[in-house]
């Protein structure tokens, strides 16, 4: 990773605002996922302002994706440190999560202002099958990518089970494949230590108990909930951003089994409604969290929620170049993450059945079970085949639900 830039003509005051404009407004336009995140990051940072080589961006890009945590989240954050320091880094990912947060904190609050009408229900009745294809369709890149072997197949099975069969925690699932990984997959001797006492050591965090039935709506600002609710909030999304490997979409099984089965304070249908709101943002999907802390304790919850989330990317980019890069080359890492790729892939794939059962088997009549089906298919095979943006599927999937409503009634 490159030091921060030191012969900039501007001063830091001068370099900071132009962080603040140039992440603000790619947060604003952000549509498209991760991918289109980077390359509209590359574009600013690399062609237009020449603040670092391609190959130098490259690097960075490595670094991010090997971390857990939303990849385009942190290479905005090392844009800024290369661009302005640890100041930079902090301002350049600030001004990147805002906008999106706000989005998705005022479609928190028409989602529960408006929950109960016909047409919220129809909409989501199209999106919701639109957001079971693209799980299936991350689940289907990550596996091209992630399985190589028959022991990467054992494990995405064996966590499968584990985590959608016996309701085994995911992070701790994460946690025993990776070691099983560092077993099957370890360097030959003479290597660097193991460096996974600290994930063991994270999940061992314990939240704080709360009440198990199915949580009322918070009021707008949730002053009377965030003092019961702060701790384990933070405990929660700290551990999941810490733990986010492969992609945004790895919060599904860390949070489904928490807020739904777990801890109750969502039902599963709002639960894939909230992961839809956060897809429809301009930012990362990560972003489900401030639907989930709104839920819970209003704007002070979805707060506190986002900045635990994102507060481990922070930490991972600024903690140091050298750290990092030491990291990135660890032989022992490298087997540990080896075989949590394919973990991730088990635990994602198992959750999606659930939300499968939610959003296409539990409808009111065949014919709107088969409806709700056919919009999964095609956009899976849109998503697959044709490349299909994700905001643009969910667009026409919640179109479609208004459609359907308009036309048999309240589909729910």
């Amino acid at each position: 990773m490159s030091s921060p830039q030191t012969d900039a003509p501007l001063p830091l005051s001068d370099r900071l605002r132009e962080l603040v404009q140039i992440f603000s407004r790619l947060g604003c336009v952000g549509f498209g996922g991760p991918q289109a995140h980077i390359a509209m990051q590359n574009d600013e940072a690399v062609v237009r302002r020449q603040w670092l080589t391609q190959e130098q961006f490259s690097d960075g890009m490595a670094i991010c994706e090997m971390l857990p945590g939303p990849a385009s989240t942190q290479m905005g954050i090392y844009l800024g440190y290369i661009r302005a320091g640890q100041l930079g880094a902090l301002v350049a990912g600030i001004a990147f999560i805002a906008p999106a947060f706000l989005i998705v904190v005022g479609m928190s609050w028409a989602y529960f202002r408006w929950q109960a009408l016909p047409q919220l229900d129809a909409l989501f009745f199209g999106i919701a099958p639109v957001m079971i294809a693209i799980i299936l369709g991350f689940c289907w890149k990550l596996g091209k990518k992630s399985i190589r072997d028959w022991p990467g197949v054992a494990i995405a099975i064996a966590v499968g089970l584990a985590v959608g069969g016996w309701r085994f925690n995911p992070l701790v699932a994460f946690v025993i494949a990776g070691l099983v990984g560092v077993v099957l997959y370890r360097p030959r001797r003479g290597s660097a230590q193991p460096l996974w006492l600290p994930l063991v050591l994270m999940t061992s965090v314990p939240l704080a108990t709360v009440p198990t039935e199915v949580l009322a709506l918070s009021s707008f600002w949730g002053w009377e909930s965030i003092g019961e609710f702060f701790w384990p909030l933070v405990t929660l999304f700290f551990k999941t951003g810490t733990f986010t490997f492969g992609g945004g979409l790895v919060i599904i099984p860390l949070l489904e089994f928490e807020v739904v089965d777990q801890l109750q304070w969502l039902t599963r249908r709002e639960f894939l409604d909230g992961v839809a709101i956060g897809q429809l943002s301009p930012g990362p999907v990560v972003l489900t969290s401030a639907f989930i802390g709104f839920k819970v304790a209003g704007i002070s919850g979805a707060l506190v929620a986002a900045v635990s989330i994102f507060v481990p990317s922070f930490l991972f980019i600024m903690a140091g170049a050298p750290v990092l890069l030491r990291l990135r080359a660890n032989p022992w890492v490298q087997a540990f993450l080896k075989a949590v790729r394919p973990a991730v892939l088990g635990a994602i794939a198992t959750a999606a059945i659930p939300l499968m059962q939610t959003a296409i088997v539990e409808q009111a009549s065949p014919v709107l079970m088969a409806i709700a089906a056919l919009i999964g298919v095609g956009s899976l095979v849109a998503l697959i085949r044709l490349k299909v943006p994700t905001w643009q599927l969910v667009l026409g999937g919640g179109l479609l639900g208004l459609l359907t409503g308009a036309i048999l009634g309240n589909p729910v």
